[in-house]
């Protein structure tokens, strides 16, 4: 069993000299731990299983995880297991042990595998860790047959193999196609450093866009002063007070000044409107298809 580091080699060692418990001495030192909560009686329990989580860590290094840490989420399992065992049940620690290190183990492989979370529930953790053996098994099997499975009736198989609905068969697939990598590794040798991140879109106005913008922008005020230029004084003070100030006045409030009726000033607001139509017209063909 080959380890990532010197640690993990002392470690291993240490672990395979530790003495091999019997039934009797095992349930022992868990009613010490479980009644009395004697700490010695644990981290002797503990220690002379502690081949057989490094033995279970070993098994998930195909996932890319340091060795180093899959030893420590084993041991986090054990310890749990130790914490959780009941030896009035009669079942030797060791097969207790091997489902929560098992579990602990996976979750860290799951959590670690990518940077979006691949999953957690029952489904997804059995896919994630038996989908290829499941798909290879199967492409034997059916190239036996003189099959030639598609991907989609491949998919429906590992499904009813496996027992979990298609759609997360079709998730796990992307998830497991391919590795994250950095925005900022360059896209090959020949690209003289570009990095990936670079042909990302820019979501933000393109400086063109931005330059277009002000020139309309500027070009339509100019068109509004000349058309506000085209009204006689009371006009021009009707159409500034109603729709230029930043609190619009009503027309009751602008009758009241001018000494006109709510209604007569409407007409004046609609006549004045129209004459600045007309002349907003005259500037452009854009303009005159927008107002029409």
């Amino acid at each position: 069993m080959a380890l990532d580091a010197p640690q993990d080699m002392s470690l291993s060692r240490v672990a395979m000299k530790a003495e091999l418990l019997d039934a009797e001495t095992e349930r022992a030192l868990a009613y010490a731990w479980r009644d009395r909560r004697d700490e010695q009686a644990l981290h002797r329990l503990i220690t002379a299983y502690m081949r057989l989580a490094i033995s279970m860590a070993s098994k998930f290094r195909r996932y890319g995880a340091p060795m180093g840490d899959l030893i420590q989420e084993a041991s986090l399992g054990l310890m749990k297991a130790a914490d959780k065992f009941d030896p009035d049940r009669g079942v030797r620690f060791s097969t207790y042990a091997v489902w929560w290190i098992k579990a602990s183990i996976q979750d860290y492989v799951m959590r670690n595998w990518s940077m979006v979370r691949t999953g957690s529930t029952s489904s997804q953790k059995s896919l994630f860790f038996n989908m290829r053996r499941v798909q290879a098994r199967l492409e034997r099997e059916a190239l036996a047959r003189g099959e030639d499975l598609d991907r989609h009736q491949m998919r429906q198989a590992i499904a009813m193999e496996i027992g979990v609905p298609l759609h997360d068969v079709e998730m796990m697939e992307g998830r497991l196609s391919g590795s994250d990598f950095s925005l900022n590794a360059t896209q090959s040798t020949e690209d003289e450093g570009r990095e990936w991140i670079d042909t990302i879109e820019d979501e933000g106005e393109h400086a063109s866009e931005i330059v277009e913008a002000g020139h309309d922008t500027e070009t339509l005020r100019g068109w509004l002063v000349d058309a506000l230029s085209s009204l006689n004084e009371r006009e021009r003070f009707i159409v500034t007070e109603r729709k230029i100030r930043d609190e619009p006045r009503t027309l009751e409030s602008l009758g009241n000044e001018l000494g006109l009726s709510k209604e007569r000033v409407r007409q004046l607001e609609a006549a004045a409107f129209q004459k600045m139509r007309k002349k907003l017209e005259s500037q452009s063909k854009e303009v005159h298809s927008f107002l029409a």
